[in-house]
């Protein structure tokens, strides 16, 4: 059936592409156009007039609902003409209020209640326009019954509107809800407002200045209109479009314009080619600033992608008494033949102090468990198997409760130096970094597969794109250390893996990073758990969760035992 619906879809198209190509009057589209090329000046006039039109409908939302800032109005407008002009029925209405919704702390009452009374007026206002200045034209396209019904349901939905706005106005949600957007979150100190003579004549004015776009094309095409003309045009498009069921009212926009057009003695040919050519400076312009209001300002309309440029300042640091170790962990599963020639190799101490090994024991079935403790880790158990994700998380926790100089995080399948360790703590005890990662393409690499070299540099591009860190040159190393505040701190919002998400959430909150080279040799025992098209389908959507808290439902990591307190004597490597 999808198959099916493809190819009718897809036929459809077809015979309507050939209609039009035999109904257009070619030469006068090719007039129209011509002349418009010809006229810049007149053409950017118009985009002009087209774009303060929405300037004055950013005014007027943000003085009917005062938190509501100007950047995000203007947005808000702005998605809803992308919306209209891509989706069908209308449908971009919608977005005008969830733009808002999902950018800004207002609740979505006041906003929807302000956005519907606008919408209203906006509607009600190009009518009045357009009754005033050309009552004749309206007369001869459309019978009175339908006029007045048509002002009548625009005057009840204002009424409602404006009820509901007064409603939640006496009820004091307005300043309750006006808290403004952005990171200071201070209460705008306003109420709402029910629209006054200003926004009134702020949304009049929008409308002869959207007429301009008419008005200026008509003009180039040699087929000059009144102002009143122009508005009388734009209220007859903007009234059929209130019913369409196309994306941009395409076909239903011509239709009318071209009606009005050849109402007011504007012959067939070229009136069709004016009301395509104003259709389509019109969706160049919604398409073109729409898009630009998906990401500015921000949060953006889909959310962000990367970290804010605007960081936290760096946490004030925790500090470790004189004996704290070094605490290295190393989450494993089915690591039996490569773990604990890892755990001996680790150093028994690192600037003068002990260190401290704890193998994460991930639902291994084989004897992971036995042979770590054999080499003199302790060893923590997790069952059944959650995920490295997992691992680190519970990995971390039982590093704290050792309250540690710093922590280091390493795999245990062989494929990094433990003898590097000294390395990756060097920044933390320095006091010079928080978080570091020892970075295989600074240092030495034995050996890698070709497939994994590339799937490991596309994958960091893209995490130092997300992160703003020109110094990210291995998101995916599996050797990392950590202060005890960036350790405690430190949050890992899936199961499945940590490599991306952990790097975001530490530098989100101002923990200062750092890179040391390492080696590396590709492990020559087990099997790795990675596999590309699983991984991006787990950690995309983690990367995209951790950009964006509060906009998708909350993740419940999988339920681990709390870390067991410290003994007194830890085993050391």
């Amino acid at each position: 059936m999808k198959r099916l619906r493809h190819v009718v879809g897809l036929g459809i198209t077809v015979v309507a592409v050939i209609y039009l190509v035999r109904v257009i009057d070619g030469a006068a589209l090719g007039d129209v156009l011509v002349a418009l090329l010809a006229d810049p000046g007149g053409l950017a006039l118009a985009l002009g007039c087209y774009a303060a039109a929405f300037g004055l409908r950013t005014v007027a939302w943000c003085r009917v609902l005062p938190g509501l800032g100007a950047g995000h109005s203007w947005a808000g407008l702005h998605v809803s003409l992308l919306g209209n002009h891509v989706l069908p029925l209308r449908l971009g209405e919608v977005l005008r209020v969830t733009s808002v919704l999902r950018r800004t702390p207002l609740r979505a009452a006041p906003v929807i209640a302000s956005a519907v009374t606008l919408r209203a007026a906006d509607l009600i206002a190009v009518l009045g326009l357009a009754a005033l200045a050309a009552p004749t034209m309206l007369a001869a396209l459309a019978p009175a019954w339908v006029l007045a019904a048509a002002a009548g349901g625009l005057v009840l939905v204002g009424a409602l509107g404006m009820a509901w706005l007064g409603r939640l106005r006496r009820a004091g949600m307005g300043a309750a809800a006006s808290a403004m957007s952005g990171a200071s979150a201070k209460p705008a100190g306003a109420a709402l407002r029910l629209p006054g003579p200003a926004v009134l004549i702020a949304v009049v004015l929008a409308w002869v200045l959207e007429a301009a776009v008419v008005f200026e094309i008509a003009r180039i095409a040699g087929h000059p209109l009144g102002l009143g003309e122009a508005v009388a045009i734009t209220a007859v498009t903007i009234a059929v479009q209130a019913v369409a069921v196309t994306p941009g009212g395409f076909g239903s926009y011509e239709a009318a314009a071209t009606a009005a057009l050849v109402a007011l003695g504007v012959p067939a040919g070229p009136a069709f080619a004016i009301a395509l050519t104003t259709h389509g400076v019109k969706t160049v312009y919604a398409l073109v600033v729409g898009g630009v209001a998906l990401a500015v300002p921000g949060p953006g309309y889909l959310g962000r992608f990367r970290l804010p440029r605007r960081l936290p300042p760096r946490p004030a640091p925790m500090l470790p008494p004189d004996d704290a170790p070094v605490v290295a962990f190393l989450p494993a599963h089915d690591e039996e033949e490569a773990v604990a020639e890892v755990v001996a190799r680790i150093p028994e101490r690192v600037a003068g102090r002990r260190v401290v090994t704890i193998v994460v024991d991930d639902g291994s079935t084989d004897a992971t468990a036995e042979r770590a403790a054999a080499a003199g880790a302790r060893v923590v158990s997790l069952r059944p198997n959650q995920g490295l994700g997992a691992a680190v998380r519970r990995g971390l926790a039982e590093a704290v409760a050792e309250r540690p100089a710093v922590v280091v995080y390493l795999d245990a399948d062989g494929e990094y130096f433990p003898e590097d360790l000294a390395a990756l703590a060097a920044p933390v005890l320095a006091g010079t970094a928080d978080y570091v990662i020892g970075s295989r393409f600074t240092g030495e690499i034995e050996r890698m597969l070709a497939r994994r070299r590339l799937g490991n540099q596309v994958l960091t591009a893209g995490l130092r794109w997300a992160a703003r860190r020109r110094d990210l040159t291995d998101g995916q190393s599996g050797y990392r250390a950590f202060s005890p505040g960036a350790a405690a701190a430190a949050e890992i919002v899936h199961d499945y893996n940590y490599a991306q998400v952990l790097t975001l959430d530490l530098l989100g909150k101002g923990f200062r990073y750092a890179e040391v080279p390492i080696r590396y040799r590709f492990r020559t025992t087990g099997t790795s758990f990675i596999k590309l098209g699983r991984y991006l389908r787990k950690v995309l959507p983690a990367v995209y969760r951790e950009l964006n808290p509060g906009r998708v439902p909350a993740w419940t990591p999988s339920p681990v035992p709390a870390p067991a307190e410290a003994p007194a004597q830890s085993a050391a490597s």
